[in-house]
């Protein structure tokens, strides 16, 4: 059976529709033009007039992406580390061993790390290098002060670029950690897991949390304006971890929204309302209110998983892609 929604407000007759021409892995808005990530060599530019063109960058597939709403950097197994605007693109970095670029993260003030294998790199006014103890699994600037956050098996290392011969702090807990967040105030790290869960540290007690309850492995993480909700993938429901307070999701159970008959696969939230955009196994999206969980619904289910979700900075225009090629801009204005 599939999932039709009916009887909910819907905006799919806002929709834009823009022919990717293969998978999507990753969406962004650079202003009000969507910049729709393809699996292999290229980003593709979706304009407000409706011209949409493509910019190669890269010479095989694109392994990660990250956009700070002005350019996307991307990393691909060319071994490139790839920025690129509204207009041109250039390389950044190239790694001399040729190791595929798996992780990007943007931070202050115009800095960018991104990792290879063991090495995860920062090019801000010079670059640095910190070796984690095993293949990184993801990357993030923390917001407080000049540090990197470094996912790895069995924890995360917190590096302060600019005094390297500081020993980065260690945050434990034993199993594969794959992806990484923190909240917008800086309080707390969670880290997504080869198990369907999440493990999670209130930064100042090294208080650990974990959250788990899920179908399976988290792969999609957002935080809601404001950064009270976690919102997160990995199940046929969204499932959100309340943090305000100084104790977090600690002794709480999640909030749990749109259920549906397929888990989903992305979020997304919205950058100034407490609205989080769920795309889920069987092409259906929703726009989802964390208040009440009223529901609006976005995109109609499909032949593919949704696969990418992203709005702009103003939430007026929302994005969505699939695995099998499709997309769509959605004007809400």
């Amino acid at each position: 059976m599939t999932d039709t929604r009916s009887g909910i407000v819907s905006v799919v007759e806002r929709t834009r529709q823009v022919a990717a021409g293969g998978p999507v892995v990753a969406a962004h808005f650079l202003g009000r033009t969507a910049v729709f990530v393809l699996g292999e060599e290229a980003l593709l530019f979706a304009e407000p007039d409706g011209e949409v063109r493509r910019m190669m960058v890269h010479g095989g597939a694109i392994l990660a992406t990250a956009s700070d709403g002005e350019r996307v950097v991307s990393g691909g197994d060319d071994g490139k580390v790839v920025t690129t605007d509204a207009g041109s693109s250039r390389v950044v970095a190239a790694d001399p061993k040729q190791r595929w670029i798996d992780h990007i993260a943007l931070g202050p003030d115009g800095a960018l790390a991104w990792s290879a294998g063991k090495s995860a790199l920062v090019q801000s006014k010079q670059r640095r290098e910190f070796e984690a103890p095993s293949t990184v699994g993801g990357l993030v600037f923390l917001p407080k002060g000049f540090r990197l956050a470094v996912a790895h098996y069995n924890g995360a290392s917190l590096w302060f670029p600019n005094a390297p011969q500081a020993a980065p702090e260690k945050l434990e807990w034993k199993g594969s950690h794959l992806g990484i967040t923190v909240s917008p105030d800086g309080r707390f790290l969670v880290t997504t897991m080869q198990e369907p869960m999440l493990h999670g540290w209130r930064l100042a007690d090294r208080k650990h949390m974990r959250m788990s309850g899920y179908a399976a492995r988290v792969t999609s993480l957002g935080w809601t304006a404001g950064g009270d909700w976690l919102a997160t993938s990995g199940a046929p429901q969204l499932i959100l971890w309340p943090f305000p307070g100084k104790d977090g999701p600690m002794g709480k159970e999640p909030r749990v929204l749109a259920p549906a008959e397929h888990r989903i696969e992305v979020v997304a939230c919205h950058p100034r309302r407490e609205i989080v955009a769920a795309g889920y196994g069987d092409g259906l999206v929703l726009l989802i209110r964390v208040s009440d969980g009223a529901e609006i619904l976005a995109k109609k289910p499909g032949d593919a998983p949704i696969s990418a979700l992203a709005w702009s900075a103003d939430g007026m225009l929302f994005a969505w892609a699939t695995e099998s090629g499709e997309a769509g801009i959605v004007d809400l204005a």
